[in-house]
């Protein structure tokens, strides 16, 4: 089983003291977005948790006792860094100091640990085309020896991007063609693994992998462990990545960013942090007399290599 601790939300910038509380204590609550009143509990025991994953745009708050989880439990490490400044993302850490924090990172857990992610690649009368190539080059160039590969995508253009971004300039196939085309060649001049995520359009003329962000070869080359051939649908069109369990909840996230899917809006994000419980066995509120609360079904996929014994 695998616990994804950050695609709904940035839990080791805001929720890092209460992350590394569960990982103590040893379980976990999730509530049901879907069905609210159904919680599962995690046991967040290396035993029946074959990875941890980590997905967050600033690291800093966590690095310092990150060992406590990494001493225990195999595990991966998405560092989104993008091209926008605050008008896009208002409290996210700018270019140069989220570099310097992949780098400390880098060194406590390894280059084949982390995966750069830039994305989502959006147009507006500020972010050109020119733009991402400029910044994507300057970046590429500072990471390369510190990453094991660079995942982009596209921008989904859902309803509420519309409100939250009007200035969004809508790219055409075209323009997605033409960007893949030149941050290939970029990618390429740094030694730099490229590939997209949950991404329909094949670009692999331009030396770009078309394949899920999450396998269980990455996975298993970053931790040297084997994982046992089992099927996944991914977790959204498009996605080839392997299921996860998710431990993080919507609309606690206070980066701010104006494209994101996993927040309402931000107020209603702000809101949520302020009731935020460290104590508490869920990262967003308490449990209720009406919750129902199930055992998760945890059971490891991974080979187990038999040592052998010397004599």
């Amino acid at each position: 089983m695998i616990i994804n601790t950050g695609s709904r939300t940035d839990t080791v910038q805001y929720y890092s003291k209460w992350l590394l509380k569960r990982f103590q204590e040893g379980f976990v609550y999730s509530r049901n977005p879907l069905f609210p009143n159904k919680v599962t509990r995690y046991e967040l025991n290396p035993d029946v948790v074959d990875c941890v994953i980590f997905c967050s745009k600033n690291y800093e708050p966590i690095l310092e006792h990150l060992h406590e989880i990494t001493n225990k439990f195999n595990t991966y490490f998405y560092y989104t860094i993008t091209a926008y400044g605050k008008d896009v993302e208002p409290n996210v850490p700018d270019i140069d100091d989220s570099i310097k924090t992949l780098i400390k990172l880098s060194k406590l857990v390894g280059t084949r640990r982390i995966a750069w992610r830039y994305d989502p690649i959006l147009l507006t009368d500020i972010y050109t085309k020119n733009k991402h190539y400029e910044t994507f080059s300057y970046m590429a160039q500072k990471l390369s020896p510190y990453i094991d590969r660079c995942i982009f995508s596209f921008v989904e253009m859902y309803k509420k991007l519309k409100t939250n971004m009007p200035e969004i300039i809508l790219l055409t196939e075209n323009d997605k063609d033409e960007i893949a085309k030149n941050i290939g060649l970029i990618a390429k001049k740094h030694d730099i693994l490229l590939q997209t995520c949950a991404t329909i359009e094949n670009y692999e003329k331009y030396n770009i992998l078309q394949s899920g962000c999450l396998t269980a070869e990455i996975l298993g080359n970053a931790n040297d462990i084997t994982f046992r051939k089992i099927t996944h649908s991914g977790n959204r069109k498009g996605c080839m990545c392997m299921e996860s369990r998710n431990i993080g909840d919507y609309n606690t996230c206070p980066n701010g960013c104006k494209y994101c899917y996993a927040n309402q809006n931000s107020e209603i994000a702000k809101k949520n942090y302020e009731k935020h419980n460290i104590n508490s066995p869920l990262i967003l509120g308490e449990l209720n007399p009406n919750d129902e609360i199930t055992l998760s079904r945890q059971k490891s996929f991974l080979i187990k290599h038999k040592q052998l014994a010397l004599y």
